[in-house]
């Protein structure tokens, strides 16, 4: 197994089809990064729940999962589950972004997600990031995409519940749905876990790394 640690993490991208994804799906991943790196520079781009109370929901809790960080959150009002007639829409709100920030490494959704949002957004991402480093998180739904993924991200037993507990705080809109709970999120961190020989773990999609071996 290799382990490869970040050298330099100044500037981080964040994306979602809809609010909380990004913190289903990389939420340990912001609080590890954010009391690893005070000050981090956290730009979060969500494309649907603008002008709702889903809104106040992700900007709430971005705010939580992003601790100490140089926060913006921008939440658009794509409708939700219409991306693809939304794909101009999309990809300008992703350029726009692209022209203030240069991240060190980008969190979005996997490209074989089941989700046409997630999935529409993941194919987006490439064409704006070209030759960043993008790590793509998973959701977990009743489609069953799950799969077997290449990166980790080790969370500790403390962390993890953190961010089950930040779900479940400020995501009152979500609570209703039988999949969303702690047994859910908690189990999936331990699977991915057991995987990468850790306790708790976030499971990404990567599509290219680089090795630079020399001296």
């Amino acid at each position: 197994m290799i382990k490869l640690g970040a050298q330099r993490l100044d500037r981080v991208v964040a994306l979602g089809a809809h609010c909380d994804d990004i913190a289903i799906g990389a939420g340990g991943t912001l609080l590890t990064i954010c009391g690893e790196k005070p000050g981090v520079r956290i730009d979060a781009l969500v494309l649907s729940g603008g002008g709702t109370e889903r809104e106040d929901e992700e900007r709430a809790a971005l705010a939580a999962f992003c601790p100490g960080a140089d926060l913006d959150v921008t939440v658009l009002k794509l409708p939700d589950g219409r991306l693809p007639a939304h794909w101009d829409e999309a990809k300008n709100a992703l350029e726009e972004l692209r022209q203030r920030t240069d991240p060190d490494v980008v969190l979005a959704p996997r490209t074989v997600d089941a989700h046409q949002d997630h999935r529409g957004l993941a194919t987006l991402v490439p064409t704006v990031y070209r030759g960043y480093l993008t790590l793509g998180y998973e959701i977990v739904k009743w489609d069953g995409d799950l799969g077997r993924l290449p990166a980790y991200v080790p969370l500790t037993s403390e962390l993890a519940e953190q961010k089950v507990r930040l779900l479940q705080e400020h995501y009152a809109s979500q609570r209703h749905r039988p999949w969303y709970d702690r047994e859910a999120f908690l189990g999936l961190a331990r699977i991915r876990g057991i995987e990468c020989q850790e306790r708790y773990a976030e499971a990404f999609e990567l599509n290219k790394l680089v090795l630079d071996l020399r001296g």
